[in-house]
């Protein structure tokens, strides 16, 4: 199901790519810096300090367009490959709270089958469908580089 969930919302996709492909692709730092963000987003290395490891916090400098950015942070809960990552997030650092996204990757025939779920707390149902959107763009750069 991709869709609003009652705490946040959900998405699955399918990548032709096995799931070490697709894991390594989420959790190498230069990868993440070419995905993240989608195509119109930079997230440049210097900026990145992001390492998969449980505990370990992180972070991120988008640069948008227009040349405005956004600070990304959070921390590694669980990092167990190729099979599930669960990690905080916020483009907020300063306000403290995280949001909880957990990312499961499945083996099938076809590559892989990736179900994400993230928590959306006060978030309308509106700006639940932008979050949606905003992650179906940024996955898109993820399975061109896992199915490279």
């Amino acid at each position: 199901m991709t869709g609003i969930t009652e705490d946040g919302i959900e998405i699955d996709r399918e990548f032709a790519a096995p799931p070490a492909a697709v894991f390594a692709a989420w959790t190498t730092p230069e990868s993440f810096a070419r995905w993240f963000g989608g195509r119109e987003v930079q997230v440049p290395l210097d900026g990145l300090d992001y390492r998969a490891e449980p505990g370990r916090a992180w972070s991120a400098m988008m640069v948008l367009p227009d040349g405005n950015t956004i600070d990304w942070a959070g921390e590694f809960v669980e990092v167990d490959p190729p099979s599930r990552l669960v990690m905080t997030l916020t483009d907020r650092p300063a306000a403290g709270e995280r949001a909880v996204l957990t990312v499961e990757f499945t083996p099938t025939p076809a590559g892989t089958r990736l179900r994400m779920r993230q928590q959306t707390p006060g978030f309308t149902d509106e700006q639940r469908l932008g979050t949606i959107a905003g992650w179906q763009t940024f996955l898109d750069v993820l399975g061109e580089i896992a199915e490279g």
